[in-house]
């Protein structure tokens, strides 16, 4: 079979622009609010049921992160070899990073005094990283949300009771003015991710499209921009869907139909900071995750939660600069890069990514087997010459075109300075 006549999948068409997107694969999500100072989980509100007077006594009015310094972050995400990132501009909690015209509820009325996203976004667009701005749907400081499944006073009855002088529509009059807002101040904006549409919950009524006019703001934001992604969550697919903290089996689809998707995930279990919290993944695992989506079509969007001072953990840079490492040599095998094509058949313990416009074809070893590699069937036809990526020195090989395999042997151990070794094969 040609090279060309192979079966390489592409997603399906979006209203946005992707191109990019599916080009650079990698990306930055932080989640920084309040909760950074109760460094226990970023929904601590909604888990211990915390009225919005004592949540904000106790962290609006010590909200005062004096070691930010935006460039630092954005350096890390750059060195860690990402190429956009995506802020909670306002998360569940309701309270915003930006000097919005809407609320009083922000950082610029926090002792800290200053807009913390104009800096942020300033620093990050230096660099060269495009920029996303995450929005929840939930707002759980507004006067006029009303209480759902998910709200934090869902087991007070007293405010419960105040729902009937709710009136959520003036709330998302209030959502469409912010995103409105974010959009025309930071234009233009590539991503804008909203989170999360809440189901029928029991006693409660859910908030879907419907509620949030979901149709009418998506009109609102092309209008603004025609070019921006819009993620899934505002239960109306546009341009991305957005597996959350597990790896899809294989390319993500919908309806049968592959699509443009992106995971996203923890360094460990939380979004926001947690002091505590000791389940955080290997630099080995994070950089599996990376190679695992890009083998099956797909992003990754990997979250850090800085501290309530400001700074990112330690733990955080720790692994940044692990994948950081990393990427400084590999990165040819995961920008551009997606899916190989469906007819070749990947080694036991490898991963295969495979570059379209180079037709060059990237073999990961999550393993390292000893004396020799085999690759069979129908990508055995196509070898023209093998490195190894991290250094670009040759890999010898022999094609015994009886049984359609090519062999390359191997030294006892691996290349040094790469944990996971990528062979780039040119193909012909």
């Amino acid at each position: 079979m040609r090279l060309e006549d192979l079966t390489v999948i592409k997603p399906a068409p979006t209203p946005g622009d992707t191109s990019w997107f599916t080009h650079d694969r990698f990306g930055m999500f932080i989640h920084w609010g309040l909760y950074a100072l109760g460094a226990r989980h970023e929904w601590l509100k909604n888990y211990e049921r915390i009225p919005t007077e004592i949540y904000d006594e106790k962290y609006f009015r010590h909200f005062d992160p004096d070691l930010y310094d935006p460039a630092l972050w954005a350096d890390a995400a750059k060195d860690a070899g990402m190429k956009y990132f995506i802020i909670t501009t306002k998360h569940h909690e309701g309270f915003c990073l930006w000097d919005s015209a809407y609320t009083d509820y922000k950082a610029t009325n926090t002792p800290y005094g200053k807009d913390i996203l104009t800096p942020m976004v300033e620093a990050f667009r230096s660099r060269g990283l495009r920029t996303g701005f995450y929005h929840s749907l939930l707002d759980w400081h507004h006067p006029d949300y009303t209480v759902d499944h998910c709200h934090p006073m869902r087991d007070n009855e007293e405010y419960i009771a105040g729902d009937k002088d709710r009136v959520l529509s003036r709330y998302v009059e209030y959502l469409h003015n912010q995103t409105e807002e974010l959009l025309t101040r930071y234009d233009p904006v590539d991503i804008i991710w909203f989170d999360f549409s809440v189901g029928p919950g029991g006693r409660f009524a859910g908030k879907g499209k419907e509620v949030w006019r979901s149709e009418e703001l998506i009109e609102k934001i092309r209008k603004i921009n025609p070019k921006i992604m819009i993620d899934d969550r505002l239960q109306i697919d546009q341009d991305v869907k957005t597996p959350e903290q597990y790896m899809p089996d294989g390319w993500y689809k919908v309806n049968g139909v592959p699509v443009v998707w992106e995971g996203c995930h923890t360094f460990s279990g939380s979004w926001g900071y947690y002091r505590d919290e000791q389940s955080w993944k290997s630099v080995d695992q994070l950089l599996k995750m990376l190679i695992d989506s890009v083998s099956m079509g797909g992003n990754l969007l990997l979250n850090v939660g800085p501290t309530g001072r400001g700074e990112f953990d330690e733990r955080a840079y720790d692994r940044l600069r692990g994948i950081g490492k990393w990427m400084k040599r590999h990165s040819r095998s995961i920008y551009g890069c997606t899916q190989a094509p469906l007819e070749f058949e990947c080694p036991r313990d490898c991963r295969y990514t495979y570059n379209p416009d180079t037709k060059r074809l990237y073999l990961h070893m999550y393993s390292w087997p000893f004396g020799k590699i085999r690759l069979t069937g129908e990508v055995a036809e196509h070898v023209e010459y093998i490195q190894i990526l991290s250094d670009a020195s040759e890999m010898r090989f022999s094609y015994n075109p009886e049984n359609k395999t090519v062999d390359i042997p191997l030294p006892i151990y691996k290349p040094l300075g790469a944990d996971i070794p990528v062979l780039e094969i040119y193909l012909k």
